[in-house]
């Protein structure tokens, strides 16, 4: 079993139905769910002329090796209505996989650790509920020292 953490995004329709339908799916798809960070609510980034995200991060397990999972995400994506149009746009469930163990996967297709978590204040804060420790493979910093460095953005507790 090999320890991840995923982030969950959803900014159409029922945005907090689709994070849990998400996590449920995720459990019966070969990964064991062991903790959901809280959900925040964060305004867009990249492209922003779109409704607000909300967001969490979970951590789990899997037999799944890399690709095999980035096929199981896409799938669960799928079948929660997902559907690629403009890129960085609105969506009813983005998945991506932010760490995979220590594993670093250069591909055209896969890139772990996420080429951006150290970016992104709306899957750093929710990680660092999780695994505040957590260190990056790569740049060996701690989810902590990413977060306090990250770029300013609004990423709010959500209350539903």
């Amino acid at each position: 079993m090999k320890r991840i953490y995923l982030s969950l995004g959803s900014n159409i329709g029922d945005r907090e139905g689709h994070l849990r339908e998400a996590v449920t799916r995720l459990g019966q798809s070969e990964i064991r769910v062991l903790g959901c960070s809280p959900v925040y609510e964060t305004e867009p980034v990249d492209y922003t002329q779109q409704g607000w995200f909300l967001n969490l991060v979970v951590s789990g397990e899997t037999v799944l090796f890399p690709m095999q999972l980035l096929s199981r995400l896409g799938r669960v994506e799928r079948e929660l209505g997902r559907v690629r149009g403009v890129p960085k746009g609105p969506r009813t469930i983005d998945i991506d996989i932010l760490f995979y163990a220590a594993a670093v996967v250069d591909t055209p297709r896969l890139q772990i650790p996420h080429p951006r978590v150290a970016e992104r204040r709306f899957v750093l804060q929710p990680l660092a509920d999780l695994a505040p420790e957590l260190r990056h493979p790569v740049t060996h910093r701690t989810v902590r020292q990413m977060l306090v460095s990250a770029p300013e953005a609004i990423v709010r507790a959500w209350h539903g």
